[in-house]
């Protein structure tokens, strides 16, 4: 029997006080609060929890401490928190109300990315993980930051190796392409990504179904798989994906 599980991690983006849910990284839809949703996926289950604000930094606006607090009461899991970290005080304040990670995209990847080893140097690698937003140009990918929103001139690879050259512990990898949509994951931009990373790469986007989550799992023995869309709709539960992938595996 294969004793392989990954980390069924639930992603909560956040939009003000409400978890929402894009589609291709547009379009929010509100689905729950924080506080609660953290909750009910701990409670049903979840190794991981990451919560990230999505327009913190698109809007420059200061991090909501109180909520992450809030939302971090009676957790038992690991929480990974992002949104608008610019400084490693930052960084310090997130661990102060609750996180157990800290989550880096913006700021290191458009203005400085010494943050990733300034962040690693004091915190910890495995304190360290860094959100790549991944969208296609050919048979290449591109950087995004603030939510899919604007461009980078990173190259995803070319930015996979220089993260973890910094320091980074750990990747959340999205495809804008196919986030929310329900289609199945981007096979192509994961390969290229596990392939490159020496580090723990967790998988995000475009599950729909528990299909999708079984091939993932089978073909690339993720360190974790991030969802949101098929929880969130109650397309599936957690309990259920977790004993499909373990019939799958054995």
């Amino acid at each position: 029997m294969n004793s392989y599980k990954p980390r069924i991690i639930v992603k909560l983006e956040i939009q003000s006080n409400h978890v929402v849910k894009p589609i291709y990284f547009e379009g929010l839809r509100r689905v729950g609060m924080p506080h609660e949703m953290a909750q009910k996926y701990f409670s049903d289950g979840a190794d991981e929890l990451i919560y990230i604000d999505i327009v913190a930094s698109l809007y420059q606006r200061g991090i909501d401490y109180e909520q992450i607090k809030r939302a971090s009461d009676n957790i038992y899991i690991p929480l990974t928190v992002g949104g608008g970290i610019r400084t490693v005080d930052d960084c310090h304040r997130l661990f102060d109300s609750g996180a157990d990670k800290v989550c880096i995209n913006t700021h290191a990847l458009q203005s400085d990315s010494t943050l990733i080893d300034n962040a690693a140097q004091i915190f910890g690698s495995q304190a360290v993980v860094v959100n790549i937003e991944a969208k296609s140009k050919s048979d290449t990918w591109s950087c995004y930051s603030d939510n899919g929103r604007i461009p980078s001139s990173k190259d995803v690879v070319d930015w996979v190796d220089e993260v973890e050259g910094r320091g980074a512990g750990e990747i959340i990898l999205q495809s804008i392409d196919r986030d929310g949509s329900r289609k199945g994951f981007d096979f192509n931009l994961i390969s290229k990504v596990i392939e490159r990373s020496h580090i723990p790469v967790i998988i995000g986007s475009g599950a729909g179904n528990i299909s999708h989550i079984i091939d993932v799992v089978k073909e690339f023995n993720p360190h974790g798989i991030a969802l949101s869309s098929v929880l969130h709709y109650n397309k599936l539960k957690i309990p259920s994906i977790i004993e499909s992938i373990r019939n799958a595996l054995t």
